[in-house]
């Protein structure tokens, strides 16, 4: 992971080592300055729909090498990340937000190739319009076990509650929709159910999770928790 410095001359005092060998990796902003305009005219194109970040990518990668727009934009993006990983380094709060997404990404990435195991995952056609039918039927399979999963866990806790039992929003936090151990995966398939209409789920659930979204902002720095 590179960082870079704002100018060759740039040094710090505790962080330096971080910057690489003294006099490198530093950012051309005389290039972002000159191609600015361009920058702006791309940006903006790409925001109206006028071109396609993928088009895009395809142009300015023709001739990388001597395309001055190409290289104010890899400048920026330097910027950036640079940045961003600084803001990692220091902000305790976003390095907890940021490995939560990450292990949820991952927990589904996981999940949703468990749900998948159909010649162990593997996709063989070599049509992409076969490929992306996999995929999406995948998705879809494994965003419908999650929903059962979701409906199963709420019926639950409303037993609790009817029992008087008092549910704590923080043990619901815990709690993931990605559970396997009850889905048979190698079971029967009954067909003649699909043209039955479930009853109406109730999404309602009697648990006060204010305090939860209390400490998501507080821990983004958007609020104070009560």
């Amino acid at each position: 992971m590179t960082f870079y410095r704002p100018s060759k001359t740039t040094e710090y005092v505790h962080i330096n080592a971080l910057f690489g060998e003294a006099g490198k990796n530093a950012i051309d902003f005389d290039l972002i300055e000159s191609q600015f305009r361009h920058l702006m005219r791309v940006a903006v194109s790409v925001r109206e729909g006028a071109i396609s970040s993928s088009t895009l990518l395809k142009r300015l990668r023709s001739g990388s090498k001597k395309n001055a727009t190409y290289a104010a934009f890899r400048e920026v993006g330097r910027v950036i990340r640079t940045v961003q990983l600084l803001r990692y380094l220091t902000d305790a709060p976003l390095r907890r937000r940021v490995t939560a997404a990450t292990n949820k990404v991952e927990t589904f990435n996981q999940f949703s190739q468990w749900i998948g195991f159909g010649n162990r995952g593997v996709i063989a056609d070599n049509d992409p319009v076969e490929q992306e039918k996999a995929m999406k039927f995948n998705a879809l399979l494994t965003n419908a076990v999650i929903f059962h999963n979701a409906l199963d866990i709420a019926e639950i806790v409303r037993q609790l509650l009817e029992e008087g039992w008092t549910i704590d929003p923080e043990d619901l936090a815990h709690i993931s929709p990605y559970l396997t151990k009850h889905i048979n995966r190698f079971g029967e398939y009954s067909t003649h159910e699909l043209g039955i209409q479930p009853e109406a789920y109730d999404p309602k659930l009697d648990v006060d999770f204010t305090p939860l979204r209390e400490q998501d902002l507080t821990a983004a720095g958007l609020g104070t928790a009560a």
